[in-house]
């Protein structure tokens, strides 16, 4: 039988045993327990080497602790979304961006926090930021200007490389670009009767400032409110899902030739959605969020089956998730580790407590609390698989990066900060009367 096991563990086995034999108080607490001598070395055995991989993802996400913190800017401004660059071969990512309530992009080293450039010159309100996948200096940020711009770090102009415009009456208020970085989309608000998905070849940036390009087409017919999250899928170039506050998440496959064709699936979460991602092996899961504090889960490898794609509804995770001597306020969003294949959420309480939340077919559960850092409303995270570290963004103009056991050597907190938001008076609770008729 020993020698099926590994070496490690026919090591731990013995170690257990020397334990036992040597240390008496260890056989005492066994007594203590009602356990018997012989199952000691089983039990070691098992609290050493059988963890699972889920259990130890867990483990290091309640252990994630403040590592660094931003420099609180001259003109503070929620922080609103966030990226981190694609790292380049072997290389970690570099720079972290990070769009603002005062209309800007901001730019800060990945590591020390240590901010680095802003782009300010939008007219409007900023609605997502995004880097490139193959190159960590291109960023990409949506305005309800009805323009998406391109942004070179590499270069010292204040000035946009690429300008990718809509079409007049576009206020883009999502977007998203593809895995390949061959494809950008952005939603729009609902104009009249009119809301639009608009795509554009993003292909061919150039040096030239402010070169524009025009949109490849739109689609139409699949949403009939403001679209306020686009996701394109993270290995699938051709696939994207967006959802609307029509309550609709819609998904995808844009290479086909027309939108009736190119609809693969319409999933109801029945309100209105505020966050939108894929999870699952090959990322053949969809899910979101509403602003409601809503949650919906689905399989689309499902869809030609009779099995049915809804793998979890939660009406409202506030009263799901037990939390001793706290409370979950409100969802940021979800995060898809791979390496346990597990789906996690992130919510928080209004003075800055972030909660991490497991997510199963079978409900809801809180993984672990992170506390201390922020001291308002948390809007914005970025997950980083590479060294299992979190980035943070919220109300009171905080970024905040966490890695697991880090010690940071001041933590101030600093105090809430109490501008208006004006995304906050944009985004609306969903109506029962904007429900689609669509299956």
């Amino acid at each position: 039988i020993f020698l099926s096991f590994q070496q490690d563990v026919i090591a731990g086995f013995l170690y257990a045993i020397l334990i036992l034999v040597v240390f008496h108080p260890v056989v005492d607490l066994i007594d203590n327990f009602n356990l018997t001598y012989k199952y000691a070395p089983l039990i070691i055995i098992r609290t050493a080497f059988e963890m699972t991989a889920v259990e130890k993802i867990e483990e290091q996400l309640a252990s994630l602790r403040i590592a660094k913190r931003s420099t609180l800017s001259e003109e503070p401004a929620y922080l609103l979304d966030i990226d981190v660059s694609k790292p380049a071969q072997s290389e970690s990512s570099r720079f972290v961006a990070v769009s603002c309530s005062n209309k800007s992009v901001r730019v800060y080293n990945r590591e020390t926090l240590n901010f680095l450039r802003e782009y300010s010159s939008h007219p409007g309100i900023l609605n997502g930021v995004r880097f490139a996948h193959a190159c960590d200096s291109i960023v990409f940020s949506a305005c309800s200007d009805g323009t998406v711009k391109c942004w070179d770090i590499r270069l010292a102009t204040q000035k946009a490389v690429q300008i990718f415009s809509g079409y007049p009456s576009n206020v883009f208020i999502s977007f998203d670009i593809n895995c390949s970085d061959l494809i950008i989309c952005a939603g729009t608000e609902k104009v009249e009767k009119d809301t639009f998905l608009v795509f554009w070849d993003a292909r061919g940036i150039t040096n030239c400032a402010s070169t524009t390009k025009e949109p490849l087409g739109v689609y139409s017919e699949s949403h009939n409110d403001d679209i306020t999250k686009i996701c394109f899928h993270p290995i699938e170039p051709n696939l994207v899902v967006s959802g609307s506050t029509d309550g609709l998440v819609n998904v995808f496959d844009i290479n086909k030739d027309n939108e009736d064709d190119a609809l693969i699936s319409t999933c109801n979460s029945d309100s209105s959605v505020s966050f939108i991602g894929w999870s699952g092996r090959d990322y053949k899961q969809v899910y979101c969020m509403t602003h409601d504090e809503g949650f919906c889960w689905w399989d689309i490898a499902q869809l030609d089956t009779e099995e049915p794609i809804t793998l979890l509804h939660v009406l409202d995770v506030r009263d799901t998730v037990c939390i001793e001597n706290d409370r979950l306020h409100y969802l940021v969003g979800g995060l898809y580790h791979e390496k346990a294949g597990k789906l996690f959420l992130i919510g928080g309480t209004s003075t800055g407590n972030i909660h991490l939340i497991s997510c199963g077919t079978d409900g809801l559960s809180l993984v672990g609390t992170l506390c201390g850092g922020h001291s308002a409303t948390v809007r914005s995270f970025c997950w980083n698989l590479a060294d299992e570290s979190l980035l943070t963004g919220g109300e009171d103009a905080q970024l905040l990066l966490w890695k697991p056991r880090a010690v940071e050597r001041s933590l101030t907190k600093k105090t809430s900060m109490k501008i208006a938001s004006s995304v906050q008076k944009r985004v609306r609770v969903h109506n029962s009367s904007l429900k689609s008729g669509k299956k």
